[in-house]
Parts: C-alpha cells; sequence; structure tokens
C-alpha cells in the first residue's frame, strides 16, 4: 500500500527525502503494511532487457567498474601545472567578447595575452 507523503524535500547533500506524519508511518508499520521501493523491486519480475532501448541495458559489471573508475579521477588542474589562479578584474566588453567565443575562453585569453608579450614589453 501507498501512502500520500505530507512533504518532500532535497536535504543538503542533494538526496531526494520524503516524509509522512508519525502517526501515519506508526499505524502503517503496527498493520505491517510497509514496504520499500527495493524491497518490492526486488519481489517484482526480474528485468529482462528488449534490446532495443540502449540507454535501458543493465550495466554489465565491467560497465559499473568503468563508471567507477571515471568517477574516482582526479577534477581540476593537474599536479605540476605551470600556471597560477588568480583574480583579475576585466573590462565587460572584453570579457563578453571572450565569453561569446564559446568553450575555452579562458584557454584563449591566456593565449591572446602571452600573444600580446611576444610584441610588448613589461616594464
Amino acid at each position: 500500500m501507498k501512502f500520500k507523503t505530507a512533504h518532500n524535500f532535497s536535504a543538503k547533500n542533494g538526496s531526494n527525502m520524503t516524509s509522512m506524519a508519525f502517526e501515519q508511518a506508526r499505524s502503517a508499520s503496527q498493520a505491517g503494511r510497509t514496504q520499500s521501493d527495493f524491497a518490492a523491486a526486488k519481489a517484482s519480475a526480474p528485468y529482462v532487457w528488449d534490446g532495443l532501448d540502449e540507454d535501458a541495458r543493465p550495466l554489465s559489471a565491467d560497465d559499473m567498474r568503468a563508471g567507477i573508475a571515471a568517477n574516482l579521477k582526479r577534477r581540476g588542474r593537474p599536479v605540476g601545472s605551470a600556471k597560477d589562479s588568480t583574480t583579475l578584474r576585466i573590462d565587460r566588453d572584453v570579457l563578453n567578447a571572450f565569453k561569446a567565443s564559446g568553450a575555452g575562453w579562458q584557454t584563449k585569453m591566456n593565449a591572446a595575452l602571452k600573444d600580446w608579450l611576444r610584441t610588448h614589453a613589461v616594464t
């Protein structure tokens, strides 16, 4: 038996949590009517992939290992990078022009500054 929830909300960690009134949960438990979605799915017939929709294909053990490995890869600037992080105020029109060029605009801005340094002396 399914119950209407009192409210749904998203916790700070991003998980979806569902809450029902205390008395409603107690009466359901006493009547033996509680069953999680996982237990209900486990009790139903096993999933059989129809071979048509790749997005619905169950993951193999190798697929899962590859997904876990990809998730564990380190993000951000590689160790030993010759770049430093800084804060810089730039005219809005200049910034908008670089951003309008699409992905990699920071790299393009860095290349433009390097090019300028080749032809100008910094005093």
